[in-house]
């Protein structure tokens, strides 16, 4: 991989050497919608996360310094926040789909993900049967809530829509839904510290994260593929999936 003098970006126009250009000088913009623990979330006054350290890896190599820039999901996966230059790439928890690949540009799959269930704990709900004449929590704009959309289809379930995972995360605790859908990652993450909840099922989706890019700014997308490529060879990435999940990625 080429030294971080070699690839050090502009911010006026494709004019650095690897023709890559930021939104503002000295710095990658990052779009994310927090609170999405572990990928990213606050914890004492700074951003913190699994994206967050993936994301300084890039930075690292840029030569720049990360600036996050918190914004609401739904900008980012219209790809509204890249075409008003918000920010550089998004890092969100982000599934890859055939919807949002014609509005961005996905970098190579970087996680892999399936969609889950989050009950109260000892609630006997372990499928889209079992929530029948219940209430079923989803995050707006996310994977989970198509999939919620689609699996309660003809089943009276009644879907309740948040605004971000903290807000869903919240309504299942306080039994406001009978249960929540989001990745698996985030909720088995919560539990953790919130042992009077439990992930009662799993989904293989078959999903899997990409960091997002406006559409033709492949010169950025292209660097960061090699980055995360590196970072699978030398042991970065698995020594943050460890940080941050107790355990090396099992594929």
């Amino acid at each position: 991989m080429a030294g971080c003098t070699s690839t050090k970006p502009d911010s006026d126009g494709d004019k650095g050497a690897a023709g890559i250009k930021l939104v503002s000088s000295g710095k990658i913009k990052t779009c994310t919608h927090l609170p999405y623990p572990p990928f990213q979330s606050k914890k004492d006054g700074k951003i913190v996360g699994f994206d967050v350290d993936l994301v300084d890896l890039i930075a690292k190599e840029l030569g720049v310094e990360q600036e996050i820039v918190n914004t609401p999901f739904e900008g980012i996966e219209t790809g509204q926040d890249f075409n008003i230059r918000k920010c550089d790439l998004a890092a969100a928890g982000m599934t890859i789909t055939d919807e949002r690949d014609k509005v961005m540009d996905f970098s190579d799959p970087y996680f892999n993900a399936t969609q889950a269930l989050i009950t109260i704990k000892g609630k006997p709900y372990k499928t889209f049967q079992d929530l029948k004449g219940k209430k079923l929590g989803y995050q707006k704009a996310t994977t989970g809530g198509i999939y919620a959309k689609k699996e309660s289809k003809d089943l009276d379930i009644e879907l309740v829509e948040y605004e971000d995972v903290g807000l869903l995360l919240t309504a299942v605790k306080a039994g406001k839904v009978d249960a929540g859908i989001n990745d698996n990652g985030v909720l088995f993450d919560y539990i953790k510290d919130n042992p009077d909840t439990e992930v009662t099922a799993e989904f293989d989706t078959g999903e899997k994260y990409g960091l997002g890019f406006r559409t033709g700014n492949d010169s950025l997308r292209t660097k960061v593929n090699e980055v995360l490529k590196e970072a699978r060879t030398d042991g970065s990435y698995d020594r943050i999936y460890k940080k941050w999940f107790g355990t090396t990625p099992q594929s």
